[in-house]
């Protein structure tokens, strides 16, 4: 009897650590994990099949993104993990490294540089859906033409938005942009717009005074009639900025953590009204 019961103890015990050692290694063939909304969205639109974790909540800052105990679990358990690199979300990306599984290091695909708003330029935008459907082709392998499929109709769409910011800013009275932190500026590149940010990538900076007096005489001498606040960063330093210069402000979204977008139509939506709020402030006619 004693030899039967240690049996069924040690057999018992053996069945318990293999449960809860699974956690770890296990993958989920219908799990992903974006680390923002552009990856996530895309991720979406390509396998609607395919459940995506956003490891940016809505409203969130998403630089300084910390990653919590489930959130870890997940990265461990999902079949694709992408991450958009280049310092952009230092803590989720030292997190995705971890794993055992291969980590989609956007930044590192593109070989753009080192500005990571790769979203707000239509054009790179359509390398991103590229990357994305090739590394969730290679982990969905069933599903793999439907995600080709549908990565043509968002590159489609892509080529259609970069139509309009073509055709909507190619006319315009002013060319230069003041905005609140350094993310605008491969998108005023692709359009010629001059960009003037009030700090750089980091929007938790702050401009000393003579930053901010370089910033007034920008604004005067550009005849800038309006300065860019951003929906996830504190407004504060931009109004007092155009207040000091006499101008008014508006939103120009990054478009990184957008309250209730889910989907790359929000995304679309969120490019196009950075396009009117952009031709607005710099008088543009035509092309609209």
């Amino acid at each position: 009897m004693r030899g039967r019961s240690l049996i069924i103890v040690t057999t018992l015990l053996a069945v318990v650590g293999s449960a809860c050692g699974s956690g770890s290694t296990r993958t989920d063939p219908s799990l992903a994990v974006a680390s923002f909304f552009p990856l996530a969205a895309t991720l979406r639109a390509l396998d609607p099949a395919l459940e995506v974790v956003d490891l940016t909540p809505p409203g969130a800052e998403p630089h300084d993104r910390e990653v919590t105990t489930p959130e870890m679990d997940q990265i461990l358990d999902a079949r694709l993990v992408v991450v958009m690199g280049a310092g952009f979300q230092p803590a989720i990306e030292r997190a995705a490294r971890t794993r055992a599984g291969a980590v989609l290091e956007m930044m590192d695909r593109l070989g753009a540089g080192s500005d990571p708003h790769v979203w707000l330029d239509p054009q790179l935008m359509r390398r991103v859906v590229t990357i994305l459907a090739a590394g969730a082709s290679r982990a969905r392998r069933d599903h793999r033409s439907g995600i080709r499929a549908r990565a043509r109709r968002l590159d489609a769409q892509l080529v259609g938005l970069d139509r309009e910011y073509r055709r909507g800013l190619s006319r315009c009275r002013r060319r230069t942009i003041v905005t609140a932190h350094e993310s605008f500026g491969r998108l005023a590149r692709r359009y010629q717009l001059r960009p003037v940010p009030i700090v750089g990538i980091s929007p938790d900076q702050e401009p000393d005074p003579r930053r901010l007096g370089e910033l007034i005489d920008v604004v005067r001498r550009q005849r800038v009639t309006t300065v860019f606040t951003e929906s996830q960063v504190s407004p504060r330093v931009a109004r007092s900025l155009a207040r000091a210069a006499g101008v008014r402000t508006a939103v120009l979204d990054p478009i990184e953590s957008p309250v209730d977008a889910r989907t790359f139509d929000d995304y679309l939506r969120a490019m196009r009204r950075n396009l009117a709020a952009l031709r607005r402030a710099l008088a543009c006619h035509g092309g609209g």
